[in-house]
């Protein structure tokens, strides 16, 4: 065998190394072409505008929880109901009548109250702001509030 003879066969290995390499690398870039796209130019086009949008919807998911947590603060998150008898020792009401508390976590709601006798039942309604009212508050009404605003927490 000459020497041209192992000359050929080296560069037909050369050859057929190449073409396995070439291969390699055509399966390498059709991983990371996206879509349809040919080259990678334009996969690289196509993820950034799929990034962007990624972006838009990121910032519009922010706002929405924005406007969801405010609109949350705005709920009763805190309530308590306190029963009692208002005439006590005079066995008029038993423990029928309560002070109910409804506040959210900004310290705004309602305490509604039921006195409530034999001959009649009474309902009064204090607007809170801030855990007060501009209305006096029975010890009651009081006791109710704090522990409203103590369920909060």
């Amino acid at each position: 065998m000459s020497q041209e003879y192992y000359t050929y066969i080296g560069i037909g290995l050369i050859i057929v190394l190449l073409i396995i390499w070439i291969i390699i690398l055509q399966v390498r870039l059709g991983k990371l072409l996206v879509g349809k796209s040919k080259n990678i130019d334009e996969s690289i086009d196509t993820l950034k505008r799929e990034i962007d949008t990624l972006k838009i919807s990121r910032i519009s998911a922010e706002d929405n929880l924005r406007i969801i947590y405010d609109k949350l603060r705005k709920v009763i998150s805190g309530t308590n109901t306190v029963r009692f008898n208002p005439f006590k020792g005079t066995g008029g009401g038993g423990n029928q009548s309560f002070a109910s508390a409804f506040v959210n976590e900004d310290g705004d709601g309602v305490i509604i109250s039921s006195l409530y006798s034999r001959e009649h039942v009474s309902i009064f309604s204090k607007p809170i702001s801030k855990m007060r009212s501009e209305y006096d508050l029975t010890d009651e009404e009081s006791e109710a509030l704090q522990k409203a605003k103590e369920s909060i927490k």
